[in-house]
């Protein structure tokens, strides 16, 4: 394909965390460490040097095992970590769901929160306005919508978060996990949505642990293991690959002490 046809650009991303093994319990400890030059902290790669384009109008499916860097790298994508190496490009506007209520202010209610979304995004007040019944109609939350988003369970979250994403038509679309949390005919709304985007020539970035979903919905697939790419391709390899992954850690996963002390 052509360099113009690329909607995100991932380019030997690396990020690095600062991990604190021991907290000093008094000034004291403090100041004995910083003397004596000692480290109570240790580097930890997440994301190590990541590569891979995505094509406009192409859903990217990204899985792997919890811990394997997905939602690292979505955050990176998404510009709300800076990458310790390498670097992400963007073409296009980008709206993220990546964690329930992230984006919004819990005091404002939701109607507010739906035109605080939309300024930030650089919409103006005429236009927000233009959608809000649109936006409301597909979340759905009858009377709540004027309530704080503080009294929203995680399904309502999810609902006008969705709504409020997709509604301002962004180019590029980022999903971490998040359609799991709602009920099965609100995530059935979502799915037509995000088809309606594909036919519209949109790029969606999609986390899931739903090897279904990943078949259903995904042009390609990215796993990912231990922050690397370890496959990039054929969603139906993809998972099957994920799948040989989890199996060996289901085998192998040690039975709660609670429990082996009533079996016979």
């Amino acid at each position: 394909m052509q360099a113009d046809s690329i909607a995100i650009r991932v380019e030997h991303v690396t990020q690095r965390f600062r991990v604190i093994q021991e907290r000093p319990d008094t000034l004291r400890e403090l100041f004995a460490k910083f003397f004596r030059r000692e480290n109570n902290y240790h580097d930890f790669e997440a994301i190590k040097d990541v590569s891979f384009d995505v094509h406009r109008g192409e859903m990217l499916g990204l899985i792997g095992r919890n811990g394997s860097g997905k939602s690292t790298l979505l955050k990176i994508i998404a510009g709300i970590y800076r990458p310790s190496a390498g670097k992400v490009e963007v073409r296009g506007t980008i709206a993220p769901l990546l964690e329930l209520g992230a984006g919004f202010h819990h005091e404002l209610t939701g109607r507010e929160n739906i035109m605080l979304n939309g300024l930030l995004m650089g919409y103006s007040k005429k236009e927000m306005a233009a959608r809000e019944d649109s936006i409301i109609r597909f979340a759905d939350i009858g009377e709540f919508i004027d309530a704080p988003i503080k009294q929203y369970s995680s399904g309502m979250y999810i609902r006008l978060a969705f709504a409020v994403a997709t509604e301002i038509d962004p180019d590029v679309l980022v999903i971490d996990e998040i359609l799991a949390v709602g009920d099965v005919s609100f995530q059935q709304k979502c799915f037509d949505r995000l088809n309606q985007f594909r036919r519209q020539n949109k790029t969606i970035l999609f986390v899931s642990h739903s090897p279904a979903q990943v078949m259903d919905l995904c042009d390609r697939v990215v796993l990912m293991d231990r922050g690397e790419v370890a496959f990039d391709g054929d969603p139906a390899r993809g998972v099957e690959l994920y799948s040989a992954q989890v199996a060996p850690a289901a085998i192998a996963a040690p039975v709660p002490e609670i429990v082996s002390d009533l079996l016979p």
